[in-house]
């Protein structure tokens, strides 16, 4: 068990190890395609991170890095196809991120929420443009901020 999440209800750690996940889907579902460029580089990031992530986020990482491809796969297969159905029941769910943040320690949860909106902007740029890189939909530029999500350094 992380240690900042040692006094959280079950329900709120079950969020914050989804959190990953429910981003990637939003931000590679957002021009309605999920595709394959996306999903690898969503996998590719979150193991990744197990070794290259802000040094209080490597033991977040190493935990949800071992499920996080089978947990993608099943939220994606849950959730329905059409981004206007699928992006409102995911932006609820990150919502939920802004009860539980303040109850963990503050230097975690500014470096957990820089992290997602990392995680975002690269998912984002993994498709299109020159060679697939630096190309930004509309749709994804819209959510990549995560604006949903209200910024600990705040609180």
């Amino acid at each position: 068990m992380i240690k900042e999440f040692e006094k959280l209800r079950e329900e709120e750690v079950e969020i914050l190890l989804k959190a990953p996940v429910l981003v990637s889907i939003l931000i590679a579902g957002a021009d309605g395609n999920i595709d394959k460029a996306e999903t690898k580089e969503a996998v590719a990031i979150a193991r990744g991170k197990q070794s290259r992530a802000r040094e209080q986020l490597v033991d977040y990482y190493i935990l949800i890095g071992e499920t996080f491809e089978d947990k993608f796969n099943e939220l994606v297969a849950g959730f329905p196809l059409k981004p206007e159905e699928r992006n409102p029941m995911i932006i609820a769910e990150l919502k939920r991120l802004n009860r539980i943040l303040p109850k963990i320690d503050k230097n975690f949860a500014i470096k957990f929420h820089a992290s997602l909106k990392d995680l975002a902007k690269k998912i984002a740029e993994a498709s299109g443009g020159v060679l697939g890189y630096l190309s930004v939909s509309y749709e994804e530029a819209k959510l990549m901020e995560l604006n949903m999500i209200n910024d600990p350094s705040k609180f």
